[in-house]
């Protein structure tokens, strides 16, 4: 897809209004319906509805073309900052983008919790329910930080495989681990632990992939004991072990054995949990309308840059079990996936399944049908026409002063490494942040690559007399060019809202956040029962 939307119409349309209890009709008849929360995550996490999806405001430009395939699908929008109600801002947007069915929540999050149904805290919540969900009713095994740890010291020490994402391991990582993600575990396991008398452990950072894990290596079949860390990194933390940091222990190349044993066990899963397989050609040939396709390719990221199918990208299986609500917010959608022999895919199709979505998985193909090399293009907003600067004017201009510069990328990236001087804003709330920069001749917008900035810029030239420009390539390029950075917090012109700190990741969580963290987890099972819209089933 490479076709433009449309710029924005200058009339403002009046939305109408789909009340809470509309929604939650759409939803328990499975029709497709987006539920978006337009507000920064950090207030997102503080409680939405299980099917809300987060697109906060300020990013709509790069995530609305990505995440929401059909143009006609129901919308309906809710949130709010400190300075105005955000829904008719977005609405106004996805309409001028050629949406065509788009609401506002009548009243808003208020009248959701008014006609008294749940809200959730927390990021990823319907596959967080579902981990939980899945342990209640399969009773999956989990040890105790103690008892893994005496297992690692014992004569037949454990395999530990760790199922979250390898950068997540790299940062802590139980002693011995091996980094698998969580839909490398079934193809894996055999050539990691081919004695079936070795115990398989694994972990994540909480509960959920360590449970999904575990499950999957049990629903597999696979002869050795299995189970799961009971709460992850966490738990092991709360007993007082040490983590190591920096480990790089990753599973190698599966031999041929290991992996037709691997795709036999897969597809049974999935057969068990009504997982349909379909053609290449069937699947090029899908045309529903009325309906949202996700087309997913489900190998590790490395392995989709060698070469992939035309029209899917890429969310490894793990991540997409893990992270459902960001990659596919649509709920009701049919989801596609494929990978080389059929693993992955039926693996991880058969956890969607599970969690209520309609999901089919692609037949293997040959290498040369997966001849697509580039990144899929999506339906694209037209980037404004800003003035540019490239970074070794703007470096001269820095040195011969009056010039500010704005960076909107995201705070944790800001934090990694950023212009010298330069102040971070959210772009929601440029307009506050420009009263903490305070007057400048020239003010230069910047973010990662500089297509963000650019919408900024636009908006920065309307609030402001300064000539405002765009650093050509983003931060990106100045550090291509070898240009100094400053890392760290410093020159925040907004409060850093535009992530939620979770307490199951980095090293300096406190002990009563993470305490509070699997409190939170344990209660998810009743709060599911209460709300009454999952649908979810486990086999």
């Amino acid at each position: 897809m490479n076709q433009q939307i449309a710029s924005p119409d200058v009339t403002t349309p009046i939305f109408p209004a789909f009340s809470p209890a509309q929604v939650r009709a759409e939803l328990l008849a499975r029709r497709e319906i987006l539920l978006a929360d337009l507000r920064e995550e950090d207030a997102f996490a503080k409680g939405h509805p299980l099917w809300a999806a987060n697109f906060p405001v300020g990013r709509l430009e790069l995530d609305v073309p990505r995440r929401i395939p059909r143009r006609d699908v129901l919308i309906v929008l809710y949130g709010r900052d400190d300075y105005r109600d955000l829904a008719p801002l977005a609405a106004q947007k996805l309409a001028s983008w050629g949406y065509g069915n788009v609401h506002l929540l009548d009243g808003g999050l208020a009248a959701w919790t008014q006609a008294g149904y749940e809200l959730f805290i927390d990021v990823n919540v319907p596959s967080k329910s579902f981990g939980e969900f899945v342990e209640a009713r399969r009773h999956t095994p989990l040890l105790p930080a103690e008892e893994v740890r005496r297992l690692i010291g014992s004569e037949t020490p454990p395999v530990i495989l760790d199922a979250r994402r390898f950068d997540e391991f790299n940062t802590m990582s139980i002693p011995t681990g091996i980094s698998v993600p969580g839909a490398e575990l079934v193809l894996r396991v055999r050539d990691l632990a081919p004695d079936p008398k070795i115990t398989v452990i694994v972990n994540c950072a909480g509960r959920t992939r360590s449970i999904i894990g575990t499950q999957s290596l049990i629903n597999a079949g696979i002869p050795n004991p299995v189970a799961g860390l009971r709460n992850g990194t966490i738990g092991w933390t709360l007993a007082g072990f040490a983590l190591d940091h920096g480990a790089t222990q990753r599973s190698s190349q599966t031999t041929r054995q290991a992996r037709q044993a691997a795709q036999i066990d897969a597809r049974q899963v999935a057969e068990r949990a009504g997982v349909r397989r379909i053609s290449l050609a069937a699947a090029d040939a899908i045309v529903q309308p009325g309906r949202s396709i996700y087309r997913i390719d489900v190998r590790d990221p490395e392995e989709y840059r060698s070469g992939h199918l035309p029209g899917f990208v890429n969310v490894p299986g793990g991540q997409l079990v893990q992270e459902t609500d960001h990659a596919v917010p649509v709920r009701g959608a049919l989801i596609l996936l494929a990978d080389d022999d059929g693993t992955r895919a039926d693996m991880t199709a058969s956890w969607l399944s599970q969690m209520g979505w309609e999901v089919l998985v692609v037949d293997p193909v040959e290498d040369k049908e997966r001849r697509q090399l580039e990144d899929i293009r999506f339906d694209a907003v037209p980037i404004p026409q800003v003035p540019l600067v490239s970074p070794q004017d703007l470096r001269d201009w820095l040195e011969d002063g009056d010039t500010a510069v704005i960076d909107v990328t995201s705070s944790a990236n800001y934090v990694k490494g950023h212009v010298p001087g330069a102040w971070w804003a959210l772009r929601s709330q440029i307009a506050p942040a420009l009263q903490a920069v305070g007057p400048a001749e020239r003010i230069v917008v910047t973010c990662g690559s500089g297509a963000l900035a650019a919408f900024a810029a636009k908006e920065v030239a309307t609030l402001t007399a300064s000539k405002v420009f765009v650093l050509e390539g983003g931060t990106g390029a100045w550090i291509a060019d070898g240009l100094p950075v400053t890392k760290g917090e410093e020159r925040l012109a907004s409060i850093r809202i535009d992530r939620y700190r979770r307490p199951y990741e980095g090293t300096d969580a406190s002990r009563q956040a993470m305490e509070d963290y699997l409190e939170w987890e344990y209660g998810l099972v009743a709060q599911l029962d209460r709300d009454g819209t999952h649908f979810f089933e486990v086999i």
